[in-house]
C-alpha cells in the first residue's frame, strides 16, 4: 500500500524545490539523533523503525496530492511533474528496533539526494519520536512493576486513532503484555485484554447478578470490577460469592480496582479473598497509574498481580514529546564511485552558542562497547570509513561529544558492536521485518546488558556516549575553520 509523501512539513517541499531548481544534484547524509532523555530518565528505547521502513519504500505523491500542490500556486509546473514521479531511492541505516539508545548518537542515517532526504524529514521524526517516547514510557512502567504483568488500556485517551494504534505497538515493545486496542491486536498480533466497564454492572438489578452473568459468559477469564458502588462493603463480597461457584468448577477468577486508595484496598481485598479460601484469585488495578505510583505500591508490598495503565502511558504523561532531530551531516560527490562514501565526504556541522546543539560532523557509525560478560560500558561515535573501528585489546581515548577536554581512557576487553545496520539500499528493503515478539525480546535482552543504576527512576547514572580521536579532530578542524571565516 502506498504512503503519501505529502505528509511532511511545508518547508521541506519549499527547500526541495530550491534544491531542484538550483541543480543541487549532489548526494547528502542526514542523521536522526536526540538531545536528552525523556522523563528525567537514563535511557530510551528505540521504536517505530519497521513502520517507517514500510512507509519509505512505498512513498509517493498521489494524483490528489499533486492537484492540491498545484492549487497553492507556489511550485513550478516542472517541479510538480517531478514530484509526480517521486520515490525514495536512497539508502538508510538504523539501529535495531528495541535497542537502548542515548543522546547525541545517530539512531538513523539516511543517504540520498538532497531533495529526497529533505522530503522525508517530517515522516521520520513523526514516527520515530512518538513510538520511541511511548516504548520508553512503557519500559519504565514495566521495570517499576518488577517486570510484572502490565496491560495497556489507553485507546480512549490517545491522540487520535493512529496515535492509539502506534502507542499500542510501541508499548508492547516496551514491555506490556497486552492491549485493550482490538485493532492493534489485529494488526500486530498483540494479545488483546479487557474485562468489563461500570456500565455492565449498572445495567443489572444488582452487582451480584452482573457478576453471575459475566461468569456464565466467560468462566475461564472472569475478572470482576468491584468498585462500582462500594469496594469493601459490596463489591468484594459479591465477587467472593460468584468466585466460590467458579472455584467449585475448577475455575479461577480475578477482581479489578479502578478507584480509591489502591494500597489499602488491595491489602483488604487480598485479606478477604484469602479468608474465603480463594487464595488463587488475583487482583488487577487501574486508575491513572504511572511508573512512580507503581514503584511505590510495589515497594510498599501492595498485593497486586497485574496493572492496567492507560492515559499516562499512551500520551507520554508529563513528557509530551521525544526530542529527536534530523540534521545534515555530510555532502557527497555526485558519483562517489566504488567503496565507502565516507572516504569522499564533505563533512558539515551546525554551530551553536549552546554546545549541546553543536552537531557532530560527517558520516558516522555508533559502536557499543561491552565487557567480556556482555555488559554495556559506553557507546562511541566514529567516522564510518573503516579506520575508526574499535579493536579488541587496543587502548583508546574516548572524548565527550560536546566538550574539547573531557575524556577517559579505555582498553577494549570484550566486544565493539556497530549499531547502525543497513535497512534500505537504493529504495529497497535489505531484509524482512522481524516479528514484533522478536523485537520485544531484543528490547528486554538489551536492557539486561545495562547496569541497574542507568535504569532507576530517581537520579539515574549517566551512560557515557563518546567520540573517537579522529571524529573529535574533524570537529575541532571545522570549528577552527568557521572561526577563521568569521574573523575575516
Amino acid at each position: 500500500m502506498n504512503s503519501t509523501a505529502i505528509f511532511t512539513d511545508f518547508y521541506s517541499l519549499s527547500m526541495a524545490q530550491g534544491y531542484w531548481k538550483n541543480n543541487r544534484t549532489e548526494r547528502a547524509v542526514f542523521e536522526m539523533f536526540f538531545r536528552y532523555q525523556p522523563f528525567g530518565g537514563g535511557y530510551s528505547l528505540f521504536a517505530g523503525i519497521e513502520i517507517l521502513l514500510d512507509k519509505l519504500t512505498n512513498l509517493t505523491f498521489s494524483n490528489e496530492d499533486i492537484t492540491y500542490l498545484k492549487s497553492l500556486n507556489i511550485f513550478e509546473e516542472t517541479f510538480i511533474d517531478f514530484l509526480g514521479t517521486f520515490r525514495f531511492n536512497g539508502t538508510l541505516w538504523a539501529m535495531n528496533e528495541g535497542t537502548v539508545i542515548f543522546p547525541q548518537e545517530p539512531i538513523i542515517r539516511v543517504e540520498g539526494s538532497l531533495v529526497e532526504c529533505q522530503i522525508i524529514e517530517g515522516l521520520i521524526l513523526n514516527i520515530i519520536n512518538f513510538q520511541t517516547l511511548i516504548a520508553t514510557k512503557a519500559c519504565r512502567v514495566w521495570l517499576a512493576s518488577k517486570k510484572g504483568q502490565v496491560m495497556e488500556f489507553g485507546l480512549r485517551r490517545a491522540q487520535g486513532p493512529d496515535g492509539a494504534v502506534s502507542a499500542s505497538r510501541a508499548a508492547y515493545i516496551g514491555g506490556v503484555c497486552g492491549t485493550s486496542n482490538t485493532l492493534a491486536g489485529k494488526m500486530y498480533g498483540i494479545p488483546v485484554m479487557g474485562t468489563m466497564a461500570h456500565s455492565w454492572i449498572m445495567s443489572f438489578d444488582s452487582e451480584e447478578e452482573a457478576f453471575e452473568a459475566y461468569a456464565a459468559l466467560y468462566p475461564d477469564r472472569a475478572i470482576f470490577l468491584i468498585d462500582t458502588y462500594d469496594t469493601l462493603k459490596s463489591g468484594i463480597h459479591n465477587a467472593i460469592k460468584v468466585g466460590k461457584k467458579l472455584a467449585a468448577q475448577g475455575k479461577n477468577f480475578g477482581v479489578r480496582l479502578d478507584s480509591g486508595d489502591i494500597h489499602y484496598l488491595s491489602i483488604e481485598v487480598r485479606r478477604l479473598l484469602d479468608a474465603a479460601g480463594l487464595k488463587n484469585a488475583f487482583i488487577t488495578v487501574s486508575n491513572d497509574l504511572d511508573e512512580n505510583i507503581i514503584e511505590t505500591l510495589v515497594k510498599e508490598g501492595a498485593p497486586v498481580n497485574s496493572w492496567g495503565v492507560g492515559t499516562r502511558l499512551v500520551t507520554g504523561g508529563h513528557a509530551s514529546a521525544f526530542t529527536g532531530v534530523y540534521k545534515l551531516a555530510a555532502l557527497l560527490p555526485e558519483n562517489p564511485g566504488e567503496g565507502n562514501p565516507a572516504k569522499n565526504q564533505i563533512p558539515v556541522m551546525k554551530f551553536s552558542d549552546n554546545p549541546e546543539k553543536t552537531t557532530n560532523p560527517g558520516v558516522k557509525q555508533v559502536w557499543r562497547i561491552r565487557d567480556k560478560k556482555g555488559q554495556s560500558l559506553t557507546d562511541v561515535l566514529g567516522i564510518d570509513d573503516g579506520f575508526d573501528i574499535p579493536k579488541d585489546g587496543q587502548r583508546y581515548a574516548f572524548w565527550h561529544p560536546s566538550s574539547d577536554y573531557r575524556h577517559f581512557m579505555h582498553t577494549i576487553d570484550g566486544s565493539a558492536e556497530p549499531l547502525l545496520k543497513k535497512r534500505i539500499e537504493y529504495g529497497r528493503l535489505t531484509r524482512e521485518h522481524p516479528p514484533l515478539t522478536e523485537i520485544k525480546a531484543h528490547a528486554s535482552a538489551d536492557l539486561e546488558s545495562f547496569d541497574s543504576t542507568y535504569k532507576r527512576l530517581l537520579n539515574p547514572h549517566v551512560y557515557k556516549v563518546s567520540v573517537t580521536d579522529r571524529l573529535r579532530a574533524l570537529k575541532l578542524e571545522l570549528i577552527q575553520k568557521h572561526l577563521g571565516h568569521r574573523q575575516n
